[in-house]
């Protein structure tokens, strides 16, 4: 009893945010098995809400002993495992009926996957003050599952999702962003999450545009002010 009582000792408010993460990616695996693909959608998008919200408590107030491992297990559930359900749920009724292509859409999760935990696994290893070394799993998850939830055909996720798999493990440089473009990607996912795909799916395409200008011009950015 005394061992449980430790581990439980060292969590932090950031860790129990983390949990929350874990929960909604979770919900998300529910809700998509249940076929509700909208919830499994805003399941996700909740989950980057808490992984964000956990890197600001860590920062304003303090981080645990388990943070760094906490982190990259909680985003393993909401920014790999759930995602990847997303999109195979997504595409399956329309690709089963041919082997090849089912196998094709498998392959290509597993490697989301695989390079999934291996940026995971090395992102506090690797971790830099004003950058991140490849591109950012919150991003990568976002442009799949808003892509896949547009309704983008099979044959464009197949190269979004490899080449989204190999800018994560990369070494290309991404810039941090300001409290100020984080509050306008917070406000673009709650008015995903509120309007859906009401008006023309305009909230979700700004979120998603959004995510490009950042993948597209962040790295040019940062080469320009070296």
């Amino acid at each position: 009893m005394s061992s449980q009582k430790s581990m439980l000792r060292l969590l932090s408010v950031a860790d129990v945010v983390s949990l929350v993460n874990v929960v909604f990616g979770f919900l998300a695996i529910i809700m998509i098995y249940l076929g509700e693909i909208r919830f499994g959608f805003s399941f996700i998008l909740l989950a980057l809400l808490a992984d964000g919200l956990d890197g600001i408590v860590a920062r304003r107030i303090s981080k645990g002993k388990l943070g760094d491992y906490f982190e990259a297990m909680a985003d393993m559930t909401s920014m790999g495992i759930a995602p990847a359900f997303f999109i195979y749920s997504v595409y399956y009724s329309s690709i089963s009926w041919c082997p090849f292509y089912h196998s094709y859409l498998v392959i290509a999760l597993i490697v989301f996957l695989a390079l999934g935990v291996i940026r995971l696994a090395s992102f506090h290893v690797m971790k830099e003050k004003n950058f991140f070394v490849g591109l950012p799993a919150s991003a990568s998850t976002i442009i799949i599952i808003v892509l896949a939830y547009l309704g983008i055909g099979f044959w464009l996720i197949l190269p979004v999702i490899i080449v989204v798999s190999l800018a994560m493990v990369s070494n290309v440089r991404f810039p941090k962003l300001g409290y100020r473009i984080d509050v306008v990607a917070v406000l673009l996912i709650f008015l995903t999450l509120i309007i859906d795909k009401s008006y023309y799916s305009i909230a979700p395409v700004l979120l998603l545009l959004s995510i490009f200008i950042y993948a597209f011009f962040g790295p040019i950015y940062l080469w320009r002010h070296k």
